[in-house]
């Protein structure tokens, strides 16, 4: 019994890493920052002499400043995206399972497979009326 704890366990943190990343912003999207657009136009009012010639500190062009100042929220998924996520992370391991079984490697195929079962219990599960 154990041992099929730690699988899913293992599956299950698998699947919301994979949600986690989904929620995720866009690395691009943090780019209209506006201490990013500060930095960037204090940096170009110096001109040629640089921070160096007026006694000021050096500044980082695109450089957030202040705690939690770079902090983006994450996008909220809704129950439709966080499922196709889920049957994405099923698909992938019964591919994986048919590759392994292809392969000659029935006890991996026979892992996944059982990891694929776990997400397909749980997505039923969420399907069925309160």
């Amino acid at each position: 019994m154990k041992a099929r704890d730690k699988r899913a366990v293992a599956t299950l943190r698998s699947t919301l890493a994979a949600i986690d990343n989904a929620a995720a912003v866009d690395a691009a999207a943090g780019r209209g920052h506006p201490a990013a657009a500060g930095a960037s136009a204090e940096a170009g009012s110096r001109g040629a002499a640089g921070p160096e010639a007026a006694g000021a500190e050096a500044v980082i062009v695109g450089a957030a400043l202040g705690v939690g100042a770079a902090e983006v929220e994450r996008r909220i998924l809704t129950a439709a995206e966080i499922e196709a996520i889920v049957r994405r992370e099923l698909a992938e391991r019964e591919s994986a399972a048919d590759a392994y079984e292809r392969a000659g490697q029935a006890p991996h195929a026979e892992r996944l497979r059982g990891e694929a079962e776990l997400l397909n219990a749980y997505l039923a599960a969420g399907a069925e009326p309160d």
